[in-house]
């Protein structure tokens, strides 16, 4: 079974019910979770172009329409800690934490976070690919731009308030304020390597080191530009190869799964992130596919107990250090 930590499942489920569906869950997702074995994931909260232009409507709308699907849904139970999330497992359902996936929408008021909070969020990144009022994103162009003033003081609130603050998307220069700023492990929830895909979305290895001193986890992403800048090696045979390096450098207790599966959305959205027209990775096309990489790691001899700990058990420690 997999944990997966970053799904975008509700900006579909947005767009269909604002076009008037209802169970859009159950309907298109419930069923490849499971035959993927899917057990848990983090569903973000993020504002997807063209709908940048009005980060506080869009997040509005997102916010409305996941928390009434939530409430029709019974294929997904929502959690906020370690013990709920065990339990919802050992229940049979799918556990889902809501995370953010950039908070452009707070402006500057640290106070908002309040209102991701209260509406069950646990997890949030400060910025997605845009430069906001906290810091600026990894393909922003600003590589080396601190964060704000505010940005600092919203990693202290996320942690007091309990929630799991994620690196991915910001720079380099946010990543290394987060390092100075965090006092409990953080994630890079969907992030690669540097050494094997030079992009800006990916992590250095001095990165991936700070995210294993700090007791976290990095997700591995099967986005496929971020898995090799060779349309030819674009496959899961070479994100294998990002998991074999993630666990040279930081140790196999900080490697997980955070795979990005963008299929079901539409093109729109897809040709702000990608001009190429789709992200999918050879071998790895939607979550049914995640047993082809775990059968990459059984040909580079990994344990069984390794498989677990890349596979759920990790992020699950993470959780239950974070998520009180």
């Amino acid at each position: 079974m997999y944990f997966d930590a970053h799904s975008d499942i509700w900006t579909d489920v947005t767009v269909r019910r604002l076009r008037g569906e209802k169970d859009v869950i159950h309907k298109y997702h419930a069923s490849r979770l499971k035959e993927g074995q899917v057990e848990g994931s983090i569903f973000v909260i993020w504002v997807d172009p063209p709908y940048t232009n009005d980060y506080r409507q869009r997040t509005s709308d997102i916010m409305t329409c996941m928390q009434a699907e939530a409430e029709e849904s019974e294929d997904i139970c929502i959690v906020h800690n370690y013990e709920e999330m065990m339990a919802a497992k050992a229940e049979g359902k799918l556990y889902v934490f809501i995370g953010v996936e950039g908070m452009a929408a707070i402006g500057s008021d640290i106070s908002k976070i309040d209102e991701y909070y209260d509406m069950g969020a646990r997890h949030g990144m400060l910025t997605w690919n845009e430069v906001n009022n906290l810091g600026a994103g990894a393909v922003s162009g600003k590589h080396t731009q601190p964060l704000s003033a505010a940005g600092k003081k919203a990693v202290r609130y996320m942690e007091e308030k309990g929630m799991l603050v994620d690196v991915s998307h910001l720079n380099e220069g946010g990543f290394w304020d987060v390092v100075r700023t965090a006092g409990k492990p953080f994630i890079a929830s969907h992030s690669n390597c540097s050494a094997l895909c030079d992009v800006p979305r990916n992590l250095t290895d001095e990165q991936l080191r700070a995210i294993r001193d700090a007791n976290g986890c990095v997700g591995l992403n099967s986005f496929n530009l971020f898995i090799s800048e060779d349309p030819d090696r674009q496959n899961v045979e070479t994100l294998a190869q990002h998991a074999a390096h993630m666990i040279d450098v930081m140790g196999i207790d900080h490697v997980g799964c955070g795979f990005d599966f963008c299929e079901f959305l539409d093109a729109e959205t897809m040709s702000s992130m990608t001009d190429t027209g789709d992200a999918v990775t050879e071998g790895l096309e939607d979550c049914r596919s995640i047993h082809r990489l775990f059968e990459c790691f059984d040909k580079m001899g990994m344990t069984s107990e390794e498989k677990e700990k890349i596979a759920h058990l990790n992020f699950q420690r993470v959780i239950k250090d974070v998520l009180q």
